[in-house]
Parts: structure tokens; sequence; C-alpha cells
């Protein structure tokens, strides 16, 4: 293999890397965000059973 091909090689595996670190952030983030929407709504359950 040339030198050329070897960088390419290296810059896709490299690319290919860190779309996948994107995706899981991404996850990361949605989850996050949905179970702060479900403590949000548990909480107000709560304080609306106490209220009666």
């Amino acid at each position: 293999m040339t030198k050329s091909a070897v960088a390419i090689a290296i810059a896709l595996a490299s690319l290919i890397g860190l779309s996948s670190c994107a995706n899981t952030a991404n996850g990361l983030a949605k989850d996050g965000r949905e179970a702060g929407n479900a403590l949000d709504a548990s909480t107000h359950r709560v304080l609306k059973a106490g209220a009666n």
C-alpha cells in the first residue's frame, strides 16, 4: 500500500468512529430529556395527590 492509501484508510476509519460517537451522544441527550420529563410528570402526580 502506498502512503496515500494508508492515509485514506485511516481517515475513513476515523470518520466512522466519530459518527458512531455522535450517535451515542445524541442518544444520551434524548434519554436525559425523557428522564427529566418523566421525573417532572411524576412530581406533578405526587403533588396533586398530596393536595387532596
